[in-house]
């Protein structure tokens, strides 16, 4: 059972152990990874939004609180602890020291908004989860297109916008990077100009943002190789947009259900976003649907046959989202089969999930860096682990509902950065989970 806790006292560790099938019905919380793009994008608009459903994750906190120390207003309406309304206010002070902007990967969204406010964004070097370099050089190339300058050191980058032109902004992306795609998309708002990007990203997060702008007057389109925005032809109202259901929460306890034995239905994701993460575990053998916005598995289905499973996170239109790779890796220890799972976009990732499930007993085989091999069905066993990331925090708690003993998961920082509170949602469905506070 899940113990409370005294305000601003954090839990030390998460003690979770084995128990009977996880049952029931949940809802996720917003999006952590759609919420801070749509945050960024209400501050570059330049008017009043609305934004409902955030969710109460760390990153989202800090985000909000960034954009106070820069100048904007964030109101939350009385009784509505999940929405807020963000416009700008007519301060003009120095420009604003933002170090807390080094505790999250995030920050670099709010760079179009600075520009836009002060003629110059500075910022220090992204920060979050140690999943690899942040790397920030297309970005730059995007702020080069619209005509902007930028300036790099130890410390962090500075750019600088140079006056105003006009015409479309044509741009190919030599990857489908969601950073990028999501600047260019707000650098065209805030300088009111069109853009034509070649090779977009389009993920969930990417179009949650392009539909927001939509609503707000801006013409939009999206195929997988063009993404263009136009400016609004008239002045638009107000803007009220909601963040998305989390798809990368909904899947992870989709994962702990099945490794449980169990079944049940988990609401508040979009069924589209859900799409690969249904065909990964149809690829298992495993009974799961998505409709309107809930998710339903069901392990209890007699006629579950597992299959291998090939789990490559991609940034293609439709292709497997890295978050979901992680808690799949957790269940598929205990499927039979030979499992392969590789990660490209996040290569150290594997460095912090293999060393922490080697911890529980996985034998887990590195194909290369940044792919993997394992052959379940393994049995694990409880020990103590560590939450180095967000999504290896939550994976290490899938795993843990079926080792042996007690596993106890340090580093709730970070899992907290994307879970507002992961183990209150398992434990609704009946996980035997306990948070020890000092």
């Amino acid at each position: 059972m899940t113990t409370a806790r005294a305000p601003g006292v954090a839990a030390e560790v998460i003690a979770v152990r084995p128990g009977p099938p996880l049952t029931g019905t949940v809802a996720v919380d917003g999006s952590k990874n759609a919420a801070l793009p749509l945050l960024a994008a209400a501050a570059a608009l330049g008017r009043p939004v609305r934004l409902s459903n955030i969710p109460a994750n760390t990153d989202v906190q800090i985000m909000l609180s960034l954009l106070q120390h820069a100048g904007w207003h964030v109101a939350q309406p009385v009784g509505e602890p999940a929405s807020a309304v963000i416009l700008p206010t007519g301060s003009r002070h120095a420009y604003p020291e933002l170090p807390q902007a080094t505790r999250i990967r995030a920050s670099y969204y709010l760079v179009p908004a600075l520009l836009a406010r002060r003629g110059e964004a500075r910022l220090p070097w992204p920060g979050g989860c140690r999943i690899g370099a942040r790397g920030m050089d297309l970005h730059f190339k995007v702020y080069e297109a619209f005509g902007d300058r930028s300036v790099v050191d130890d410390t962090g980058y500075r750019v600088e916008a140079t006056p105003p032109r006009t015409g479309t902004v044509c741009l190919v992306l030599p990857f489908r990077s969601r950073g990028a795609t999501v600047v260019a998309m707000l650098r065209a708002v805030t300088t009111g100009r069109p853009l034509r990007l070649g090779d977009p990203n389009l993920s969930p997060e990417v179009l949650c943002v392009l539909e927001a702008l939509h609503t707000a007057g801006w013409e939009t389109r999206a195929s997988e190789r063009l993404l263009t925005l136009s400016p609004p032809s008239s002045a638009p109202n107000d803007a009220t947009w909601v963040v998305p259901g989390d798809k990368v929460e909904a899947g992870t306890l989709a994962c702990a259900v099945v490794a449980t034995g169990g079944s049940a239905r988990i609401e508040g994701a979009r069924a589209d976003d859900m799409g690969p993460l249904v065909a990964a575990l149809h690829r298992l053998g495993i009974s799961a649907s998505s409709e309107a916005n809930a998710l339903t598995v069901n392990a209890q289905d007699g006629r579950m046959t597992s299959r291998p499973l090939r789990a490559i996170a991609s940034l293609s239109p439709g292709g497997l989202d890295a978050d979901f790779e992680p808690p799949l890796m957790a269940l598929a220890l205990g499927l039979p089969g030979a499992h392969l799972f590789a990660d490209a976009i996040n290569p150290g990732r594997h460095s912090n999930l293999l060393p922490q499930l080697a911890r529980l007993g996985a034998v887990i085989k590195e194909i290369s860096p940044t792919e993997c091999r394992l052959t379940g069905p393994q049995q694990l066993t409880g020990t103590g682990v560590e939450a180095t990331d967000i999504r290896t925090g939550s994976a290490l708690m899938v795993a843990g509902l079926t080792a042996r003993g007690v596993t106890t998961l340090g580093g709730l920082d970070q899992l907290r950065r994307g879970h507002a509170d992961l183990p209150g949602k398992l434990h609704t469905l009946g996980a035997d989970v306990c948070e020890v506070t000092p």
